[in-house]
């Protein structure tokens, strides 16, 4: 079996973050947030709170959470790996983070050739 290259990952100082927000709040999920209030950002949600639909595309899962995005911005975003970060400060108002005084904040990279033919597949929100 062929081992798929991850579209997103995530730093150790977030995997941190997240289980300690886990231990707080329970399971959890993220979405890339388009702009709007909150910039481009990934929103940290109780898992189901923030709900996906047909026009959502999951990513894969960091720290044992689905990560997803809206399909209209995968299409610019799909030959970049997104990797999940936290710096200190005040991020979005509706994400989980915020009381902990850290934001998560995405960095991406493009894809080399070979990672490319090895990408991992995407589910839709309606699959």
């Amino acid at each position: 079996m062929t081992e798929h290259t991850p579209r997103v990952i995530a730093t150790d100082a977030a995997l941190e973050l997240i289980e300690r927000l886990k231990g707080i709040h329970g399971a959890l999920m993220f979405h890339q947030s388009g702009g709007c209030c909150d910039g481009s950002a990934p929103m940290c949600w109780p898992e189901g709170d923030y709900r996906t639909g047909a026009s959502d595309v999951r990513l894969g899962e960091i720290g044992g959470c689905a990560f997803w995005m809206s399909e209209s911005q995968f299409e610019y975003w799909q030959h970049t790996q997104l990797i999940i970060d936290v710096v200190p400060g005040r991020g979005g108002m509706f994400s989980l983070e915020g009381p902990e005084g850290m934001r998560f904040l995405t960095r991406s990279r493009l894809f080399d050739d070979e990672e490319t033919l090895a990408l991992a597949p995407v589910e839709h929100g309606g699959d």
